[in-house]
């Protein structure tokens, strides 16, 4: 046996998954296709010193697990620098809302705008906490009914004066619903209704509810930034596995999963070199998994079960720039450059939003896209040369496969343009400083990571594909059908982001198998 527990791609969730294993002693090897390791969660230099993520950046799920803490990553090189505000919503008019750690600041900063939704606003945090912090508690476990029942049956999940069949009413509305009936200015509406549109459903999709109220939760353990840019989280991650005995190989793909006596017995590189392993962990997307590197395996059941789940058609790209400058917001009331301390919420109201997505509908990119901007190097200046700045641009929404049959790479420099010309509305000026581009179209997303559609949560994030349906029922508990493999990654239960919940359960899964019915550690 060459190692003990092989783990397809170096994701975020699959290095956390295999730092857990590596904790406990067991050998890990990880093999991965870019000559970079981190997967989606990954920084590189570009243009001459720019430090440049080239996937995920916003550090917002993690800090409510405890995987930073239980692998004492800061000694591994991880230093994250808080962001406050952690999050701002400026308008062309000159008025802001900001989103600081402190609930007292932000309802101060609403206030500005509608004491009525200051007040509302703290009312919301009051309602959704109890039944969110049950719904983290629920995240960091395999979705089972036990595990849901302890969570959300065994402790109060509503707020006081609320009932439990009140909750599920609100739980089964739509996001916007929720933003509209509770409050009454359209840029609170548009900035909490866009900030829920980041993992990808609609303002109107019914029973997404959650998507906006897990920002309850956003208080108590706030966004923070890895100093280096978002790839220090794998790094860090990359570190701990070879200082507990483990490897991480980049440039090596895995060309397919080895099958013997009906097991997962291994892999097989692109090279022809063959690897063996007690466990097998895939960080691939299903459909690769089981399309692709399974294909001599998977049974036509199971396959035609895997290409049904709902993928979907991508929903953003983003711009990677150098800068000369950062955004100047015209904020009349606070410090303009604060905004930049954490990410931009550009939206001006609901309808700008549904607007978008009515285009995304028809197959075509957003006419006028809503934007996040990130401009990491105001609070961190290892990202940039001196006097320079990195600014990152995301929009939505964007689908990879366009109406027509026309082309990411023919048009990918006008819908570049398209969103500076967006963000010029709100920071006059802001595209002139751009010196240099890495436009990540969904075209690009999807062959720079492997992942299909472009879609960054690998699935769709819709109340069907959730808790114990996550990717489908029968691969929900991070077991493969296949005896000896095992499933982390963002299609997994609770779902995707920086959040590493999926490759940390799935890292309970494999010990159980590893240690057997009795629970007995491994010999060193």
């Amino acid at each position: 046996m060459d190692t003990d527990v092989i783990v397809v791609g170096s994701g975020h969730n699959g290095l956390v998954c295999g730092a857990y294993l590596a904790r406990e002693g067991y050998r890990v090897s990880v093999f991965e296709r870019r000559d970079t390791i981190g997967g989606a969660v990954c920084t590189e230099e570009m243009f001459g010193g720019f430090r440049l993520d080239v996937g995920g950046s916003a550090h917002f799920m993690i800090h409510h697990t405890p995987i930073v803490r239980d692998l004492e990553l800061g000694k591994y090189g991880l230093d994250y620098i808080p962001m406050d505000p952690f999050m701002s919503a400026p308008f062309p008019d000159g008025s802001i809302v900001e989103f600081f750690g402190s609930i007292d600041r932000t309802c101060e900063s609403i206030a500005a705008i509608s004491s009525a939704d200051a007040e509302a606003y703290r009312r919301f945090i009051e309602y959704w906490r109890p039944f969110n912090e049950a719904v983290f508690e629920a995240f960091l476990k395999a979705p089972t009914p036990g595990a849901f029942g302890k969570s959300f049956f065994g402790r109060r999940v509503t707020a006081a004066g609320a009932s439990k069949q009140e909750l599920v009413r609100e739980l089964l509305k739509s996001y916007g619903r929720i933003v509209n009936e509770r409050f009454a200015d359209e840029r609170v509406r548009a900035a909490l209704a866009w900030w829920g549109a980041q993992s990808g459903p609609p303002p109107i999709d019914a029973a997404s509810a959650e998507f906006i109220g897990w920002h309850s939760l956003i208080h108590t353990h706030g966004p923070a930034r890895p100093r280096g840019g978002s790839g220090m989280l794998t790094q860090a991650l990359a570190r701990y596995i070879e200082s507990h005995g483990g490897n991480v190989y980049p440039s090596r793909e895995v060309r397919r999963i080895l099958v013997s006596e009906g097991r997962a017995a291994g892999v097989e590189l692109v090279t022809g070199e063959r690897v063996s392993a007690r466990r097998v962990v895939s960080n691939a997307h299903i459909w690769v998994t089981f399309r692709d590197l399974l294909a001599d395996w998977t049974p036509a059941s199971l396959l035609r079960r895997v290409e049904q789940v709902h993928v979907g058609n991508g929903f953003g790209m983003v711009l990677r720039c150098a800068a000369e400058q950062l955004p100047s917001y015209a904020c009349a009331e606070v410090p303009a450059r604060r905004a930049l301390n954490g990410i931009q919420l550009l939206c001006p109201s609901m309808q700008y939003l549904n607007d978008a997505y009515a285009d995304y509908l028809r197959g075509m990119p957003a006419r006028d896209p809503a934007l996040v901007v990130m401009t990491f190097s105001a609070i961190d200046d290892t990202l940039a040369p001196p006097g320079k700045h990195t600014l990152f641009v995301w929009g939505q929404y964007y689908p990879y496969a366009l109406r027509g049959g026309a082309d990411w790479d023919e048009i990918a420099k006008p819908e570049a343009e398209r969103m500076l010309q967006v963000l010029d509305r709100f920071a006059p000026g802001a595209s002139q400083n751009v010196i240099d581009t890495y436009i990540q179209t969904p075209k690009e997303i999807a062959r720079k990571h492997n992942m299909p559609n472009a879609n960054v949560m690998h699935v769709e994030m819709v109340i069907d594909q959730m808790f114990m349906f996550r990717p489908l029922p029968e691969l929900s508990r991070y077991v493969a059908p296949l005896p000896g493999l095992f499933l982390a990654n963002a299609g997994m239960h609770p779902g995707g982001g920086i959040f590493g919940a999926p490759g940390y359960n799935c890292s309970a899964a494999v010990l159980r198998s590893l240690r057997g019915r009795f629970g007995l550690p491994r010999r060193r």
